[in-house]
């Protein structure tokens, strides 16, 4: 089963971009996400903050680590995945983690300067020559 979700947030650390044995890109960011509101009943403001690790695979890892840094106002959409290992002393952990489908910066508080990238593979339209 797999669970979809859409975060709107502030990074709180600059993106690390890594390497799989086999070459594939892994990034992984941390995501602060606030809320606030007002209480009703003592007309208070109140506020409260979700932190959240995003991880990023492939051309979107490569993507993330080339233009995201810490503090930047981002929109993640992406499924929920627990990961379970264990401590050199034996004790099991786990954590949820945000794996990212697709990301950008969001318009809310900044503006943005686009550029598409070159892939290999044929996917990107052949270039137009110039007289």
């Amino acid at each position: 089963m797999s669970s979809t979700t859409a975060l709107s947030g502030n990074l709180t650390r600059d993106p690390e971009i890594r390497y799989t044995r086999d070459g594939q890109a892994t990034t992984v960011f941390g995501l602060a996400v606030n809320r606030r509101w007002q209480d009703r009943e003592t007309r208070e403001w109140e506020e409260s903050t979700s932190f959240f690790d995003v991880v990023c695979w492939r051309e979107l890892a490569e993507n993330a680590a080339l233009s995201l840094t810490r503090g930047m106002r981002v929109v993640v959409i992406g499924r929920l995945e627990q990961r379970t290992w264990e401590t050199e002393e034996g004790e099991r952990r786990s954590k949820v983690e945000v794996v990212a489908d697709d990301l950008g910066t969001s318009l809310r508080f900044a503006t943005a300067d686009v550029h598409r990238t070159e892939r290999a593979g044929g996917l990107d339209p052949e270039p137009t020559a110039e007289p």
